[in-house]
């Protein structure tokens, strides 16, 4: 899996505190179950209590992972359990970097609508945007104009 400009690859649940980096295995097992797309398995470790967003190490969250790999009903029931739509791992890669590099048209959409920032900034000073321009992602980046334009629209809608 390609992830964005040299970060890592791979990217929990309860309304407990977002805890320390530290090694943690069933907050691990809670991003590889996600990566490969469990909704179960996601469910099961979220009722033992493991935070939605528990990170890895490099910063990884489920959802980092999910939208990775384009697993749009693990990414769902994630951001219904309340992950942080803009979590961001050591590289400053948030789920919509990585939905968007890898060519993840429904999931990059869906993060958006959910109030995904399309302008926040990596390590390398890109966005989302730019990741999926440099893979050639076309598909993506115009899903990514789509979806910005109109949440803008309908943000601008609500405060008239």
């Amino acid at each position: 899996m390609a992830v964005p400009n040299g970060a890592s690859e791979e990217g929990d649940a309860s309304p407990a505190v977002r805890p320390a980096r530290e090694a943690n295995p069933v907050a691990e097992s809670l991003i590889e179950v996600a990566r490969y797309g469990d909704v179960d398995g996601v469910e099961e470790l979220l009722e033992q209590n493991v935070h939605v967003d528990s990170q890895d190490m490099q910063g990884r969250t489920a959802l980092h992972m999910a939208a990775a790999n384009g697993h749009m009903e693990v990414v769902l029931f994630l951001l219904n359990r309340g992950a942080d739509v803009n979590v961001e791992n050591d590289e400053k890669n948030t789920p919509l970097h990585w939905a968007a590099l890898n060519g993840h048209i429904q999931v990059s959409e869906e993060l958006i609508v959910r109030g995904a920032n399309a302008s926040t900034l990596n390590r390398y000073d890109r966005t989302p945007l730019d990741e999926a321009v440099s893979r050639g992602k076309q598909a993506v980046v115009d899903a990514i104009i789509t979806a910005t334009t109109a949440a803008s629209l309908a943000t601008a809608d609500v405060q008239e």
